[in-house]
């Protein structure tokens, strides 16, 4: 029995996300294949200094699974406030992403014409510069998303210290590699930062989102009772 409610609030708790990603994924692959008569350019002085380096290619695309990785641990173990707090951090800094892309188009010029370098890890940022286009890309969801993701695991009580050093090293690793592989400005990774600390204060010290997560643990809790 207990199994059974164990199954039916996974669905409850992820429907969220499963209502979501439709909405994000249309919506960005509308905006990538959109072609707009003026783009904004994205550049600071400090991008011209930051050297390419393609192994950074590698945090790059651990990304994906890092933040994913985090939303699941936290819906799987039923930790209510953890997911719910980081679910609503992650998908309203989305959100405004897209929002901004679709009022103020932008890209940057940041990409090496051609590869210091031929390895392995040029040829994997090679296809990668195939598949993602240089525009929209202010600020960066990259560097906010794993900003999401190392403020959730700090702030869980399951996960133990050397699991948030290890979140820590790599979120910090992802975030530079945006830069080191010229995916993103300086720019896009400071209004990152200014993003996620509003959004960090809205969802992590809000009485009315307390009030929200704790209604649902207690909903949880009864339904296993």
């Amino acid at each position: 029995m207990k199994g059974k409610i164990k199954v039916r609030e996974l669905l409850r708790l992820g429907l969220p996300i499963l209502m979501y990603l439709p909405i994000y994924g249309i919506w960005f692959t509308l905006l990538e294949k959109r072609r707009f008569s003026h783009y904004a350019l994205i550049h600071t002085t400090l991008d011209d200094k930051i050297p390419f380096c393609e192994v950074f290619i590698i945090p790059y695309l651990l990304w994906f699974l890092y933040v994913s990785g985090t939303v699941l641990y936290f819906l799987f173990n039923m930790e209510v406030e953890d997911y719910y707090k980081c679910f609503m951090f992650l998908v309203t800094g989305m959100t405004l992403f897209l929002l901004i892309s679709t009022v103020f188009p932008n890209m940057h010029q940041l990409r090496p014409e051609v590869f210091p370098r031929d390895n392995v890890f040029t040829r994997m940022i090679a296809t990668l510069y195939k598949t993602d286009t240089p525009t929209n890309l202010w600020p960066s969801i990259h560097v906010y998303n794993s900003l999401g993701a190392m403020i959730a695991v700090r702030h869980s009580k399951r996960i133990k210290k050397a699991g948030k050093i290890f979140s820590d090293i790599l979120g910090v690793s992802i975030i530079l590699s945006t830069m080191f592989i010229k995916q993103h400005s300086v720019y896009d990774v400071l209004t990152a930062f200014f993003m996620a600390i509003i959004f960090y204060l809205v969802f992590y010290h809000s009485t009315v989102v307390e009030s929200f997560c704790k209604k649902r643990e207690e909903k949880l809790a009864f339904r296993y009772e």
